[in-house]
């Protein structure tokens, strides 16, 4: 799961980003409305945390001009201002959730994966695939109970593959979404990612889709 946080207040914007790494997503960053406008708008998010006091570019704008280009990423707004018509302007702007400021950042992530649940279908903190279960409170991953030790970018990557179950995707969309902008990617990581995932849970859970990715799923492989 990858985060942009657009936030011009150093100390906060480094807080934002340690604790959302520590949760076990890819985290992006910007310091001013202007670059994070831009990797809103050309980089695919799972979520983007929005403070709506910026320089060179405000918050609500920079939501006004992402909805136009119907990029429909959750956007959490964060305000210093806490008036209800800066949260109504958000919100008509096109914000899912916001947070005034200053907020305790357990709420933060609690609101970040509610709206990364909601985004892709799921209601519960629990995404269950068979014996496969994600609690989304914990970043906890269990199979019939036991608890699955892994790695941060497997833990990532079966994340996403929990959250879109039953729908093939794609090696250039797991790039895309496991890892931060500047970090090398390499889709034939993704290949060894799935080999050791599959040493850890039932091997055919994850699914090989030949020319088109994989999909996770307990349901009979397709011919």
């Amino acid at each position: 799961m990858r985060v942009l946080v657009v936030e011009d207040d150093k100390d906060l914007k480094r807080q934002l980003v340690a604790a959302l790494s520590d949760s076990g997503y890819a985290v992006d960053s910007a310091g001013d409305g202007e670059e994070g406008y831009f990797l809103g708008d050309t980089e695919p998010y799972d979520i983007v945390i929005l403070d709506l006091g910026l320089p060179k570019m405000d918050g609500i704008s920079i939501l006004e001009l992402w909805r136009r280009s119907d990029r429909k990423m959750p956007v959490i707004i964060l305000t210093a201002r806490d008036r209800w018509s800066d949260k109504v302007a958000g919100m008509d702007a096109g914000a899912d959730d916001y947070l005034a400021k200053p907020f305790h950042m357990e709420e933060l992530l609690a609101r970040v994966r509610a709206q990364v649940r909601r985004a892709s279908g799921h209601a519960k903190s629990e995404i269950e695939c068979g014996p496969l279960m994600l609690d989304t409170k914990t970043a906890r991953v269990t199979c019939a109970g036991q608890e699955i030790k892994l790695t941060s970018h497997e833990y990532r990557l079966l994340a996403y593959l929990m959250h879109h179950n039953g729908r093939v995707v794609s090696r250039t969309e797991l790039v895309e979404h496991l890892y931060e902008q500047d970090f090398d990617r390499d889709s034939n990581t993704i290949e060894v990612f799935i080999g050791r995932l599959r040493k850890k849970i039932p091997v055919d859970l994850i699914q090989t889709v030949r020319g088109l990715g994989y999909r996770l799923s307990d349901e009979p492989e397709q011919g």
